[in-house]
């Protein structure tokens, strides 16, 4: 009597190959782990530079000239309380200063992000606009007779 040879794997083969596979698996979570890790990084330091921002922008606004000083506070935002501390700084220009912004969490003293802005001195409200407007009528006139008067300016 002949026996038919079998085909098919062994149980090794089929453990060895479960292995592997197992092994790739672990791999891919750990690496998708990292990925969610880096993304929840990337958008704190991105809520804290928006925040950092938003903070400089506020400052500009006021339009007064500020003071050496350091302040701080709480804000919420995102779903989430962020503490932040502005420290304004001379530059050695006169009439401007730096000012540094720092975002962390309110029981951390890991910081987030620091974002620098600088302000300068004050001005009247779209006087910046004119002279921007002027400076582009002077830059297109071409043809040597002067600075463009802004309406209601004589020379």
């Amino acid at each position: 009597m002949i026996r038919a040879q079998q085909s098919g794997f062994t149980l090794i083969e089929v453990m060895v190959a479960l292995a592997i596979i197992a092994l790739s698996l672990l791999a891919v979570a750990g690496v998708m782990g990292d990925m969610i890790d880096k993304s929840n990084a990337m958008r704190e330091k991105t809520y804290a530079s928006w925040i950092a921002q938003n903070k400089i922008a506020e400052l500009r606004l006021a339009n007064v000239l500020p003071e050496v000083s350091a302040t701080s506070g709480d804000v919420e935002f995102a779903n989430s309380t962020w503490f932040w501390r502005a420290e304004v700084s001379e530059t050695g220009i006169e009439n401007l200063f730096r000012i540094n912004v720092t975002v962390s969490y309110p029981d951390s003293s890991t910081k987030v992000r620091t974002v620098t802005g600088l302000i300068g001195e004050p001005v009247i409200p779209g006087q910046a606009n004119r002279a921007w407007s002027r400076g582009s009528q002077d830059a297109g006139a071409g043809n040597g007779a002067g600075p463009a008067n802004a309406p209601g300016e004589t020379q």
